[in-house]
């Protein structure tokens, strides 16, 4: 088979583009005799990592601005570019086209079958947390029916929200922990790590909130607590200035540190020796970033909106979205029970491990068989 692949989401740094990273690599090594046109744009051009013989790079440069910074919370796609990509794809002999993300959709012509994953159904059940307003909420909603409509098969990454993600070959135990991030925090403090946007559904407000109480707690035994993820310039609507006020309104600013964007070997060493990957989302549509982080070897303390209860049972503590108490108590139990927190170690290495892009390759290409059929 002939593949075209919208390969401009790899540029994203959220799920999406880790998706579309991992995926694009899998499924060419799995599948040598089909060729993948990956369609793409300068940005992606330089994100998808790939060398396998069976993949074309179709670069786009005609397009007026990059798809995964025309797709953010501010922005939107302008005719001319999406129809761009359409021709673009057109052009090419094709037998099926993969989508990796909805987020980054263009309308396919002639009738080309189409594969599409969605990640989550937060922007339908969260709208207020996602769009800035109600004609960006209409946007979407008119994508999302054209997409769905067009899809020959839907591809989702959990059964909660069928093709599973997995931890990235960066992430694994770090014998040296040393990193750009805690090198100025003081000698023998431990640290709780938060991965991912700030976006409202979030709820890294309520974090800050539950990581005071238990600081309170524990006073000189307190973890610090890591905010990980890109501030500002974010392609998704966030809502740092109610990060700041919680942490203003605690009197915690000592005790949090906002690191930035954090790549991926330093990220790995940092989970490496944290108490735990805190993860307290409203909705999660899988929670990449718990299952990183144990792949490290590191605890989770995630929501029980999302697959994750089931996918790392044992590896941590999980918690109902919005609750404070539980969730203070949940850093608390793993910052001082030191034979459990050990257990949940063991137990999240094991269901990491157990996952792997592979896998998640094979129900793709199910599905694209399927599909082109």
């Amino acid at each position: 088979m002939r593949i075209g692949v919208d390969a401009t989401v790899c540029a994203n740094r959220r799920g999406y583009g880790r998706f579309a990273r991992e995926i694009i690599p899998a499924m060419a090594r799995l599948s040598p005799h089909d060729e993948f046109v990956c369609f793409l744009d300068g940005a992606s051009n330089e994100a998808l990592i790939v060398d396998s013989p069976n993949v074309t790079r179709r670069i786009v440069s005609t397009l007026r601005q990059s798809p995964t910074r025309a797709a953010s919370a501010e922005g939107h796609r302008s005719i001319g570019d999406l129809a761009r990509m359409t021709l673009a794809v057109k052009s090419e002999k094709l037998d099926v086209f993969f989508s990796p993300s909805v987020y980054t959709y263009f309308p396919l012509a002639g009738g080309l079958p189409l594969v599409l994953t969605i990640h989550d159904a937060i922007p339908e059940r969260f709208p207020e947390a996602v769009f800035l307003s109600s004609k960006q909420r209409l946007y979407w909603s008119l994508k999302m029916k054209l997409a769905v409509f067009q899809s020959r098969r839907i591809v989702t990454v959990s059964d909660y929200a069928v093709a599973v993600e997995a931890p990235s070959a960066e992430f694994r135990p770090r014998a040296s922990v040393a990193n750009s991030v805690t090198s100025d925090l003081p000698s023998g403090r431990k640290w709780i790590v938060y991965v991912g946007g700030f976006s409202p559904h979030k709820n890294v407000p309520l974090l800050v909130q539950a990581h005071a109480n238990a600081t309170r707690e524990l006073e000189e035994e307190a973890p610090y607590l890591l905010l990980i993820g890109t501030r500002d310039k974010d392609d998704f609507h966030t809502d740092v200035p109610a990060i700041e006020q919680m942490i203003a309104k605690e009197g915690t600013s000592a005790l949090v540190k906002w690191a930035g964007f954090v790549d991926d070997e330093n990220l790995s060493r940092i989970h490496s020796q944290s108490v735990a990957l805190v993860l307290p989302s409203a909705c999660e549509g899988f929670g990449l970033p718990a299952v990183e982080a144990a792949a490290c070897g590191s605890p989770v303390i995630a929501t029980t909106e999302s697959p994750l209860p089931a996918l790392l049972e044992g590896a941590g503590i999980f918690v109902n979205p919005g609750q404070v108490d539980q969730l203070a108590q949940a850093i608390i139990k793993l910052s001082t029970d030191h034979e459990f927190h050990s257990a949940c170690s063991r137990s999240a290495l094991a269901r990491a491990n157990a996952l792997s892009w592979d896998a998640s390759a094979r129900a793709v290409m199910d599905a694209i068989g399927s599909a082109a059929a």
